[in-house]
């Protein structure tokens, strides 16, 4: 092998190297953002203790229900040990827009207890269930004002750029967004409102969880105050 190949293959290696320490470096470990958690059944047995034991991560958002019926299994579960072992919890509804609104907030509000919570409600918006965007907007916000007077106060609402720029530009004002978009770039939405989180990956590691999981950070000048739960 001459001088030349031997070089290749140590540039090469030595490439290889620092990409697989960059994929390792994730965005709180570089940053002063308040950073946190999006997790439903799908992440499994999770490791509450390694997860609080972090350090970087303040709040988690954990997924309730879904439309009329579906309620998450480790809910439950997921709430207390999140709670228990530090961190800020908040819980959400996946939004089905052509199943009943009241039969969802019914479902929702089972299981979304006041006590339990840290953080203001959040509503998944992300499919349109064939609707055109007059009727999806119709639907989102009769549900959306059924959840404020529930809970007294203003729910989040988390969607991703593009379906926001196609969907729900307008009709949102007054409610706090998280936006997610995993190209590494700060999401910009057709109407320029504000963002309050970002959900910056969907392929976050953590320790305590196998797999994968999302991840956001509040956006400018942002604080957790502004979501926290105000028991009445």
């Amino acid at each position: 092998m001459n001088a030349r190949n031997i070089s290749i293959i140590v540039v090469l290696l030595i490439s290889s190297v620092v990409a697989k320490a960059q994929y390792s470096i994730q965005c709180e470990d570089t940053c002063n953002h308040v950073h946190g958690l999006d997790m439903s059944h799908y992440q499994g047995n999770v490791f509450w203790e390694a997860v609080g034991d972090n350090g970087r991560m303040f709040y988690v958002y954990l997924k309730a229900t879904e439309g009329e019926t579906f309620i998450d299994k480790r809910y439950e579960e997921n709430i207390y040990m999140a709670r228990k072992n530090g961190l800020k919890v908040g819980s959400y509804h996946f939004y089905r827009p052509k199943q009943p609104q009241e039969e969802q907030l019914r479902n929702f509000r089972a299981q979304c207890r006041p006590q339990d919570q840290d953080l203001v409600p959040m509503i998944d918006v992300e499919v349109n269930s064939g609707l055109g965007a007059k009727a999806l907007c119709d639907s989102l916000h009769k549900f959306l004002v059924l959840v404020e007077k529930e809970y007294k106060q203003k729910p989040l609402v988390y969607t991703y750029t593009n379906f926001y720029n196609k969907y729900l530009v307008g009709a949102l004002d007054g409610y706090k967004l998280m936006v997610a978009q995993y190209n590494g770039k700060e999401p910009v939405l057709a109407d320029e409102r504000d963002i309050f989180a970002w959900q910056y990956t969907g392929k976050g590691h953590i320790n305590g969880v196998n797999g994968y999981v999302d991840k956001s950070r509040l956006m400018g000048r942002h604080t957790m105050r502004e979501i926290r739960y105000h028991r009445k």
